[in-house]
């Protein structure tokens, strides 16, 4: 066999032992999704589009539970070694575009360290799996980053579980909508900000002692922070803080070799959406005014994750990718 049929069976091999982990998505609806690179395909009609069943559940809401369930690349994305050795830490990567980050690194090659909320258990524990499938260390962190004094301990675990630190990954964020200001309460704008503007800064701030040159931080920003929603007036501001900080903290780190950069999606399928995050009525149109007539998933957004932090993009530093869909500006 030569060794490139031998990648793309062993590729094929790592597919199919992850299709028992994200089986259920399949039976809640989920789109197939191809199962190699290569080829071509209509983007509009790729995924579901909406209307989709009106849905609710709790803060902070689970994947595993949505319909149709999100694809995160669990069947779809392959890698190519573009990590490898690398050490990655992601807050929210339980789902989303954190989960999406987390499956795209461990099948280039990166051991991951995952944070989130204990409620968020059942789908981190998919996640850990699906890590430990593409043979790489994982580590769950579970916990609130509301904290100062955790973030510092989330940062000085994942040191010492993955064996050292070279890409940060902020993606944790809290999102409600709340069609007015008056109904705005003191401590729902605290815990936005918390989770949102403080977390990354402490986060950040315990982290930048371990990375060396050659080091990436990615903050997961928004096309909020162009083109807020009149209901999501708090978690806007703090998209629109996460693209400053990416831009100012790029020019700061650049001196010690470390790249700072942030992924701006529009209307992406996650737990977000279902958890208070979109009226019911903007939910079950969710994505319909993208020019795709549909909402993105988080595993189209993998390979911008991988992009910012592999060696490849060296010179990108300051900058935000955007994947909206044709809405939004970076």
């Amino acid at each position: 066999m030569s060794d490139t049929t031998r990648r793309e069976a062993m590729a094929m091999a790592t597919i199919g032992a992850v299709a028992a982990v994200a089986a259920p998505g399949v039976a809640q609806g989920q789109a197939a999704a191809p199962t190699a690179r290569g080829g071509k395909q209509n983007p509009r009609d790729k995924y579901p589009k909406p209307p989709f069943p009106s849905q609710s559940q709790p803060w902070p809401g689970l994947a595993s539970r949505m319909n149709p369930r999100p694809d995160h690349g669990e069947q779809s994305y392959v890698g190519s070694g573009r990590l490898s050795g690398r050490k990655a830490l992601i807050t929210g990567g339980d789902s989303g575009m954190g989960r999406g980050a987390a499956i795209a690194f461990a099948r280039e090659g990166a051991d991951v360290a995952i944070n989130y909320l204990p409620e968020e258990e059942p789908d981190a524990r998919e996640v850990v799996a699906l890590i430990r499938q593409a043979g790489r260390n994982a580590v769950a962190f579970p916990g609130d980053i509301r904290s100062a004094a955790f973030c510092r301990q989330l940062v000085d675990r994942a040191v010492s579980g993955l064996g050292g630190l070279d890409i940060l990954v902020c993606n944790a964020a809290r999102q409600q909508s709340i069609p007015s200001i008056l109904d705005l309460t003191d401590d729902e704008f605290d815990r936005t900000m918390k989770t949102n503007i403080y977390a990354p800064f402490w986060i950040i701030r315990a982290a930048v002692p371990h990375l060396q040159p050659g080091s990436a931080i990615i903050g997961t920003t928004s096309e909020q922070a162009y083109n807020p929603d009149p209901d999501l007036y708090a978690y806007a501001q703090t998209k629109a803080a996460t693209m400053n900080y990416v831009k100012s903290l790029a020019k700061q780190l650049a001196p010690r070799g470390i790249r700072v950069n942030g992924v701006a999606p529009g209307p992406i399928w996650t737990p977000l959406q279902v958890s208070g995050g979109a009226s019911q009525g903007k939910l079950v149109t969710f994505g319909a005014t993208s020019p795709l007539g549909r909402p993105g998933q988080p595993g189209e957004l993998a390979g911008i994750f991988v992009r910012l932090a592999e060696d490849d993009g060296s010179y990108t530093t300051g900058n935000i990718y955007g994947a909206g869909g044709g809405q939004g500006q970076p």
